[in-house]
Order: C-alpha cells, then structure tokens, then sequence
C-alpha cells in the first residue's frame, strides 16, 4: 500500500489524510510538503528539478505520440510526475533512477501502477539492449543539465537507439542541436547525424522547482531507421568532425592539420577534392560535406602513396 501522509498544515486543509498516490506533484506546495515529510530535498549533484508546470507536461505527452502498445523509457526519473503520465498512456515504462532516496519515492508514487518497472542505475550505464531486446521503444524524459550530450550519444550509438526521443534539456543547448549549417557544433552534427530533431516548445526557469537559472527546451528527435556507416566507420568519421571543431572558428584546414596531424598541404587537397574550399569554418559544412570528407582522406589514408 502506499504511504499515508498527514499534516495539520497540508496544502488543502487541516486534517486532511493524503496519500502519495493522491498528491498532484507539478503543485509546488504539495511537492515541498511531500519532500520535507520524506527528509529529502532537491539534490543539485543529481541535477534535480522537478517539473511543477502541469501544462509543460501535457506538451511532453503530446510531443511522444503515446499509444497503449508503446513501450517507454524514462532516465532520471525523480519524483514520477512523468513517469505516472507515461504510464497512464504506454504499454510498459521503465523508469531508471540513480539516487536511492528519490528511488524509494518513486517506488510510492508510482505503486499503483503494475507496468511500471523501477531500475536503480545510472543512466550511462543503462543498456536498452538488455531490458528491450530488440524491442523497439521511446525515450521520453527530462534530462539533468550536467549529462545531457553523453546521453545523447550513449543511447543514439546504441545497437537498440531509441526510435523517438522527447526530452527536456537546457534552451541553448536545443538551439545548438537543432542549428543548421552556418552555425553547426559538434552536438549538433552528433545529434543530426542519427536523427532529425526539433525544438517543440521553450520552457522559462519558472517551471521547476527549484527554478534553474535558464530556460529549457522539449526537444523531439525523430531518429533514422537506419545508420549510413557502420559502428567502425562512424568511429573514424566522428574523428575526423571532432578534428575540425578542435580550433572553433578558425579556417578548417588549419584545425584539421593539428587535429589530425596531417601536413597542411596534403589537407588542403583532401578538401578540395571533397569540393569544400580550405578557408571555410567547421561550423558551415553540413553532414554530406563531411561525409564526403571522410571518405576521401578514407581513400587516401589507404592508399600505400599516401
């Protein structure tokens, strides 16, 4: 059963008994007086703030397209204002949680719900492939500021990626993700390079508790069905992008000769013959120009004249 809260200075009335399953967690009167009879309080070394904008949250539902058959994969769950959202609508939700207090309270809030599943672990260290199978599945969450881009890459480079991603992240970050050439990052052409994302709506600081000191974003990202490179090539393409950015707004051969450790001369005509002028700046070349990049210094790194 779950646990009965009572206090004579609940958000509602004297003498009313709530239980957990009865709190509405996006009221922040009720969300505090849930915390502090649980000893807890919002742990910045975990990232957590918690959404209180019951609108915001529609806006995250609605972005993910739920339908009674989807199975759902929620990390960072914290208090289950999401998670009991998702379950209301999904199949099966599994819910990671890494901090063991906040666990056991999402072990409270979501107990009336038989098809959630609770995992203790961090994120990072979360293989869909061993929960899912080959099962297909979407990842919807709000995501800590601190872990945002190896989350990213940890569940897109996954042999099972998610086939839809709704996650809130910080605003400027989504700006980056979303940027087209001109003022492309490595984020960007990370995330893009498995996907196609876009910002749904901003969220100001106002709608967390505690309040963070930026806006945040709902990011959808619908991903590929399918991946150009294998898991070795994308290894040594990711190499040669990272190359490119490693001296941010300077002309691109330059970066790629240091990054790369290739003689200027010999870079310069690797980009030429990708048709892509010596001068420009990393962030204005788009994923097919360095695609067709990395398979020419591909081809002449093989060749025994090189």
């Amino acid at each position: 059963m779950s646990q009965t809260l009572t206090d004579k200075n609940t958000p509602n009335s004297e003498d009313t008994i709530h239980t957990v399953n009865d709190l509405d967690l996006t009221n922040v009167r009720e969300l505090r007086y849930m915390l502090t009879t649980h000893g807890m309080r919002p742990n910045k070394a975990f990232g957590q703030n918690f959404l209180i904008d019951r609108s915001i949250l529609q806006q995250i539902i609605d972005a993910a397209a739920i339908t009674p058959e989807d199975t759902l994969l929620e990390v960072g769950a914290g208090t289950g204002v999401l998670t009991r959202e998702l379950a209301q609508r999904a199949k099966r939700v599994v819910a990671v949680e890494i901090e063991r207090d906040m666990l056991r309270l999402l072990a409270e809030t979501t107990h009336e719900y038989s098809n959630v599943e609770l995992i203790a672990r961090d994120l990072l260290y979360f293989n869909p492939l061993e929960v899912f199978g080959e099962t297909a599945y979407k990842l919807v969450a709000n995501l800590p500021y601190y872990i945002t881009a190896p989350t990213f890459r940890h569940f897109l480079e996954n042999t099972n990626p998610p086939q839809l991603l709704v996650v809130m992240v910080q605003w400027e970050v989504a700006q980056r993700i979303v940027a087209e050439p001109g003022d492309l990052s490595l984020l960007g052409i990370s995330v893009q390079f498995y996907g196609q994302p876009e910002i749904i709506a901003r969220v100001p600081a106002r709608s967390f508790y505690p309040a963070p000191k930026v806006d945040s974003a709902i990011l959808r990202i619908n991903v590929n069905k399918e991946v150009r490179l294998t898991r070795e090539e994308r290894d040594r393409f990711f190499r040669v992008v990272k190359a490119g950015f490693t001296e941010r707004r300077k002309q691109v051969h330059n970066s790629l000769t240091h990054g790369l450790h290739y003689k200027n001369e010999l870079v310069r005509a690797w980009l030429e013959e990708a048709g892509i002028v010596p001068s420009r700046r990393a962030e204005t070349i788009s994923i097919e120009e360095w695609i067709n990049l990395w398979r020419v210094i591909e081809r002449q790194t093989a060749s025994p004249a090189s």
